[in-house]
């Protein structure tokens, strides 16, 4: 019975200990990355934080080990996306519950390669990592955020090999190290006590491997950075950004027709003493659809006053003498077999989240949002899941469609492309913008509804990298932050003061005839390598252990 109770008092220990250090691996890694604790992150702890992980993933048991996963995912994207509170009670719950049942696959993944694979398992787990952060923001509710890349967002010679990989190396790069030592920690506490200078010596294939591509990347990483500080630009192209911080929870004409006012305001404020090539407004900065009152009457409709509106903005717009570039949502026409006006009172009317270019009294060209923020701007699962979309609709959430083009526009000979809000986050976006001729990315978002600069700071960190990846400069025109300029090498400059109205003249340095990147010709290709040989890997590992099974018991 003693030795029963020791036992059992033994187990308890074990899993209290594992679920601390996976508690605080989550807030280690967590506070690498702009949050509560830092507003620029503290990307040193990047280096160490999943060392425990992989401790505990090699410590335990099958029997747990995707509970854990479920813990840790949990845990830390509450910490990591602690500002979702702000936007709505269910975000905070349901984000880091997708994230949990993430983690779940990938701690079985990574159980499954350190044992199957006794020697070398930390290096497909590195493997397995990178198709992990891939698949993660890959199906329909995927989103990268908390993804370990960007917490080296200021490290620049360790990300300038994202030109080349994406994010997937920078990934790799950073992970292998941390499950090479989270497997010596293991057999560490479990008694084994390996001496650490013999641990090294028989992995030393690999970790010279580690070694040299790390000193390479570095290499790699400072050669680029001082190209691209030390090299003149073509010319320059001069942008005003308009950030007129608005409350994203106020809506309704009044604060439309407030809104309009500060935009107009700061706008001429600019042009009194600057002499810009274009202004950016903010995601739906301008609320009414110029699109659609433009294009449809709705005479009797009570949409008159906005109407109005709508005609002060085309007036204001076109004696500005510049092109103006702002979020403005396109309504269009539902149902073309029916009037824009139905016969009920309601309008026949579907809309896109959109940019539009502004110029000579008109639209000169409109970009639709391609990637759409899950759960809040549409869900693909009505039939499938009615409950959930009902209880989305009831908590004030509305779809949007979805655009399908990589629109390039163009303002004297410089041409741009728009990514709306989070699409900057998306490595593969940027990099058909780049591809299909943008010299500059002009991203155009609205996070003021976070709260938080910290939340605002994940977001230009991972916008940082699409500079790296595709070698465009980057301006962000955001409502309240962060707006300011990235240039290729990813160096974030001028902020805006977060929160606050204001306006900022950006000088863009344009580089002509700048190749596509191998990232942007090749999108992604390493982040696919690795989930294929991820699937290879488990299947190989899978089939070895049954065959060396079988073998076992027929030498019995």
């Amino acid at each position: 019975m003693n030795a029963i109770s020791a036992k059992a008092g033994r187990n308890l220990r074990t899993l209290c200990s594992e679920v601390v250090v996976l508690v605080a691996s989550a807030f280690l890694l967590s506070i690498a990355s702009p949050g509560f604790m830092s507003d620029r992150g503290i990307c040193i702890f990047a280096f160490i934080a999943l060392i425990p992980v992989f401790g505990v993933i090699r410590h335990t048991s099958w029997k747990v080990v995707w509970l854990y996963g479920f813990m840790f995912g949990f845990i830390y994207q509450v910490f990591f996306s602690y500002w979702l509170k702000s936007f709505h009670a269910l975000a905070i719950l349901l984000i880091p519950v997708i994230k949990g049942y993430e983690m779940i696959l990938a701690f079985l993944a990574l159980k499954a390669a350190d044992s199957f694979f006794r020697r070398f398992g930390y290096f497909f787990q590195a493997i397995i990592w990178v198709a992990y952060a891939y698949l993660s923001e890959s199906w329909f509710a995927g989103i990268p955020y908390g993804t370990i890349s960007y917490a080296f967002y200021d490290f620049h010679a360790f990300v300038q090999i994202a030109d080349i990989t994406g994010i997937w190396g920078i990934i790799f790069l950073a992970v292998l190290p941390q499950a090479f030592l989270g497997r010596y920690a293991s057999d560490f506490v479990s008694g084994k006590n390996p001496a650490f200078r013999k641990y090294i010596l028989s992995n030393l294939p690999f970790v010279i491997l580690w070694a040299v591509l790390m000193a390479a990347s570095l290499v790699y990483g400072a050669v680029r950075i001082s190209e691209w500080r030390n090299k003149e630009p073509d010319s320059v192209w001069n942008v005003v950004a308009v950030q007129h911080n608005h409350d994203s929870w106020k809506g309704g004409y009044s604060t439309y027709l407030h809104n309009f006012n500060n935009l107009r305001r700061l706008t001429l404020e600019a042009l009194s003493s600057t002499d810009p090539d274009l202004v950016v407004w903010s995601e739906t900065a301008f609320v009414p659809s110029v699109a659609w009152h433009t294009n449809y009457s709705t005479e009797g409709s009570g949409y008159e006053a906005t109407a109005k509106m709508v005609d002060e903005f085309v007036s204001f717009a076109s004696n500005l003498g510049v092109p103006l570039v702002t979020g403005n949502p396109e309504g269009v026409i539902k149902d073309p077999s029916q009037p824009p006006l139905l016969a009920d009172g309601s309008m026949n009317r579907t809309d896109y989240n959109t940019v539009i270019l502004f110029d000579d009294g008109a639209i000169q060209k409109t970009y639709r949002k391609q990637h759409l923020v899950p759960f809040t701007e549409y869900f693909p699962y009505e039939k499938e899941l009615p409950w959930l979309y009902n209880l989305l609709l009831a908590n004030d959430y509305n779809w949007w469609e979805q655009g399908d083009e990589p629109v390039v526009f163009e303002s004297d000979g410089v041409r741009f492309s728009t990514p709306i809000c989070f699409e900057d986050v998306f490595g593969y976006i940027s990099s058909e913008f780049a591809a299909a001729g943008a010299d500059v990315i002009v991203n155009m978002t609205n996070d003021n509804w976070s709260k938080k600069v910290s939340a605002e700071m994940q977001h230009a960190a991972m916008a940082s990298l699409r500079a790296v990846e595709t070698r465009r400069p980057m301006v962000r025109g955001t409502n309240s932050g962060i707006t300011c300029l990235i240039t290729p090498e990813g160096t974030i400059h001028d902020i805006m003061e977060p929160f606050a109205m204001g306006w900022q003249l950006y000088q863009v340095p344009i580089y002509d005839d700048t190749p596509v990147t191998f990232y942007s010709s090749h999108i992604d290709l390493f982040a696919h390598i690795a989930v294929w040989a991820s699937y290879v890997i488990i299947i190989a590992g899978a089939v070895m252990k049954i065959v060396s099974t079988v073998r076992g018991r027929k030498k019995v």
